[in-house]
């Protein structure tokens, strides 16, 4: 391979505003492996304000890594790696790297010092084959491992770019990048300042906010306005970057109050949020709780709630085929007021869901201080996806009718039960609240 002079100084640092992350790994190229390296260091590296520009899956070949790396100093300013820092003959991150650069790769005596101790002080022979993990090139700094025997590399490149070599095990791969290289990066001038808001929707599919937020606002360059399918809902993301004098939150607030005035009525959470813990917020200042009861629904609803703390009980969710599913099955406004009672709770959630052709028709029931509301729902698709589906329009309707009665009254802080004829006029009162029916 052609050498580079390593006393050619490399060109003045340059702000790292763009970046591409590469997987390196013939097991995530195959399936064997899942990488989450990838999306974690995305997800780091855009809260830095920095633009990752693309994101790629290698095979352990030397030309392939190195063809994908010369085209990454093209287009980015930083890139990062995974894998391949291992110190077998298939791993190829410290070769690729040096022909890229046109450096020779030599042993570190202080890295192989390092390595041989680790071996030592367990009393392990100390592998030949370990010794090219303590090579570097003439732009390469060793990054500390403090977690497995694969020091990282710092190196910089010829045209003021930083690329930065990770190990592939994701828990040491994570303690290097938040430990040792992050804050490095940010002393040399990370990304710009930017600000980030979601927005979380639920009764309206992704295709359908996209119709109502229109092409311009979705296309817009700076902030930029995307929507994302989620398992528990639609997001809209604006992602504003600071432009000259103009911070990132003054650039993002005309894209908010746009978007909140096409969609703001189907918005459930901001960012972070999830189902637990917006529901959450509305039942802990009455120190309400709940129990649950699903049927058709395999358990959905029980795992979208996961062990939120105001989920006292669950009911049982008998087996297919049993009655409690057909035309003799307690009524679910029944049996959202029963589950309730048997499990001390003050609002009872009853979940049912059963095939409808091709998808799945949804009956929900919330009982609590202001009696009983219910909802019909047709769910898109069947099976699984259906159930899940049942389970966040669940998780919506009773957050819909937590918002809709605020405080209960002092005299109605908690359920009583009612004499047998008022509990049950309460159950024919079908009160749906106006959106309900809507399937996200």
């Amino acid at each position: 391979m052609p050498v580079r002079d390593a006393a050619t100084a490399p060109a003045p640092a340059r702000p790292l505003l763009r970046a591409a992350v590469l997987a390196i790994g013939s097991e995530l190229t195959t399936g064997e492996t899942r990488d989450t390296n990838s999306s974690d260091l995305a997800r780091s590296l855009s809260s830095e304000g920095v633009d990752v520009v693309w994101i790629s899956a290698l095979p352990d070949r030397l030309g392939t890594v190195t063809m994908a790396l010369r085209r990454a100093l093209e287009e980015a300013d930083l890139v990062v790696t995974t894998g391949g820092l291992g110190p077998t003959p298939d791993d190829l991150t410290r070769e690729a790297i040096a022909e890229t650069l046109g450096e020779k790769p030599e042993v570190d005596p202080a890295c192989e010092r390092w390595l041989r101790d680790l071996f030592e002080r367990r009393s392990i022979a100390f592998p030949q084959a370990n010794v090219k993990q303590a090579w570097l090139i003439p732009s390469a700094q060793a990054i500390p491992n403090d977690r497995g025997t694969a020091p990282g590399w710092w190196v910089e490149a010829p045209q003021g770019q930083v690329i930065v070599a990770l190990p592939g095990p994701p828990s040491e791969m994570r303690s290097m990048w938040e430990g040792a290289v992050l804050p490095r990066l940010r002393e040399r001038g990370l990304g710009r300042e930017r600000l980030v808001v979601t927005f979380r929707l639920v009764g309206v599919g992704e295709s359908a906010v996209a119709a109502l937020l229109g092409e311009p606002l979705l296309r817009t360059a700076n902030p930029v306005v995307a929507t994302y399918a989620k398992p528990d809902g639609v997001d809209v993301r604006i992602s504003a970057t600071a432009e000259g004098e103009r911070g990132p939150q003054e650039i993002a607030a005309p894209a908010q109050g746009a978007v909140l005035a096409a969609v703001g009525g189907y918005v459930w959470g901001r960012d972070g949020d999830t189902w637990p813990q917006v529901l959450g917020e509305k039942l802990a200042p009455r120190g309400w709780t709940v129990a649950l009861a699903e049927r058709g629904t395999d358990g959905a609803t029980r795992q979208l709630l996961g062990d939120a703390p105001w989920l006292i009980a669950a009911g049982a969710e008998p087996a297919a085929g049993e009655a409690e599913t057909g035309p003799e099955a307690t009524p679910v406004a029944r049996l959202a007021e029963d589950v309730a009672h048997n499990a001390g709770a003050s609002i009872g959630l009853a979940v049912q869901a059963s095939v409808a052709g091709h998808d799945t028709a949804v009956q929900i029931a919330a009982w609590g201080p202001w009696g009983v509301r219910r909802s019909r729902q047709t769910a898109f698709l069947a099976g699984s996806e259906g159930g899940r589906r049942a389970a966040v329009a669940a998780a919506a309707f009773l957050n819909l009718v937590l918002a809709r009665h605020g405080q209960a009254p002092a005299d109605r802080s908690a359920p009583v039960r009612h004499a047998e004829g008022r509990a049950r006029r309460s159950l024919l009162a079908d009160n749906r609240p106006d959106g309900a029916g809507r399937d996200h």
